[in-house]
């Protein structure tokens, strides 16, 4: 099976003008710098261009406050490559959308992790926040660029989730991602707002309800596509809802070499890295283990050859259940929070909640 990245989020910056509690990159006021410069960045771009055409998500922080973030998007867009961005949304302009759209970038993820100032402005620790997101919106929309919403769930805002979904959708985002926490970064001072496994499958199954109702008619004559991130059983709760409701599940509808972003959990090494702001190039930006850097080595190569890597595109190396489940080639388990529990990114999954029956070994 051949190996190609097809989504590459990129962390071009560590600064950030908000302080979010559960932020992965425990975001700074001043610029690092030790961050990669504008060439390192366009010869990696280059690199990545030769051999595969994956979508590149530029992300931080908050990638507005770097200066050249513009000339970065269009060097990408130019070199054939999908570009899309990933913001707060505080600090959009009509300017900044303007240059964002003339830089080529398709989409802008936002981050609404509340439906209402009160309950988003606490979560992101910042008064004001929710309404420059919902400002950073309409730009985008009056400027003509697609946007999605991302929300990141944990014990704080869980009871806002639904009411965040019909608030994408009437604000016309063209989808939500759902992001259940993974406690690293600054995020692993609040290891206790981590929802418990059983609450992570109720609301995995809730997902699976509103995916469905928007493949049918959606809500008024919206559809809208949903994602579960950091949550790769929810794959396993697709094929065993499908199957509960007489379909074939889809375990029997993925077959090998066909795995993508639409039938397997998680991606990291498989079809996902990331690349830190110093260069690293990791499985995601919640698994600090590095294959390589690319100031040291082309991107290509890590890659292609790197253990890390290599080793996450072998499901008979997985321990645990994990190793033992039927569900593996589809799920695989969050390696992230292996590696967090146990110090190894192999190990079992364990916020799932599923134990396969032995005579199903």
């Amino acid at each position: 099976m051949k190996f190609l990245p097809r989504l590459i989020a990129w962390e071009l910056t560590g600064m950030c003008n908000l302080n979010c509690v559960h932020c992965r990159a425990s975001a700074q006021k001043e610029r690092d710098p030790e961050e990669l410069s504008t060439d390192d960045i366009k010869k990696t771009i280059d690199n990545i261009a030769s051999f595969s055409t994956p979508v590149i998500i530029l992300t931080g922080g908050e990638p507005l406050v770097r200066e050249d973030i513009f000339e970065i998007a269009k060097y990408s867009t130019d070199r054939g490559l999908k570009t899309v961005l990933g913001t707060n949304g505080t600090l959009i302009t009509p300017e900044i959308a303007k240059k964002l759209k003339e830089s080529g970038i398709k989409r802008v993820s936002i981050s609404l992790d509340g439906a209402s100032p009160d309950a988003h402005d606490a979560f992101r620790k910042r008064d004001g926040a929710f309404d420059g997101a919902m400002r950073g919106i309409e730009t985008l929309k009056d400027a003509g660029i697609d946007f999605q919403i991302n929300t990141t769930v944990t014990k704080q805002n869980l009871d806002e989730i639904e009411r965040v979904f019909d608030l994408a959708v009437r604000l016309g985002a063209v989808a939500h991602h759902i992001f259940l926490l993974v406690p690293t970064g600054r995020g692993k001072a609040i290891e206790d707002e981590e929802i418990p496994p059983a609450e992570y499958e109720r609301v995995l199954g809730w997902m699976y309800e509103k995916q469905k109702e928007m493949e049918g008619k959606g809500h008024g004559s919206m559809r809208m596509f949903m994602k579960a991130t950091c949550a790769p059983h929810f794959f396993r709760v697709v094929d065993q809802r499908e199957k509960e409701n007489g379909g074939r599940g889809l375990l029997q509808r993925v077959g090998r070499g066909r795995l993508d972003a639409m039938s397997k959990g998680c991606l990291g090494g498989t079809g996902f890295c990331f690349i830190s702001r110093k260069g690293d190039v990791q499985p995601c930006g919640y698994l600090p283990v590095t294959a390589g850097n690319i100031k040291e080595t082309p991107f290509r190569e890590i890659w292609e050859d790197s253990k890390l890597f290599n080793d996450l595109r072998d499901p008979k190396k997985l321990k645990g259940k994990c190793g033992r489940c039927k569900y593996k080639l589809i799920c695989g388990g969050c390696r992230a929070r292996a590696y967090a529990k146990y110090n190894d990114y192999l190990e079992e999954e364990p916020y799932c909640v599923y134990e396969q029956r032995p005579d199903l070994v």
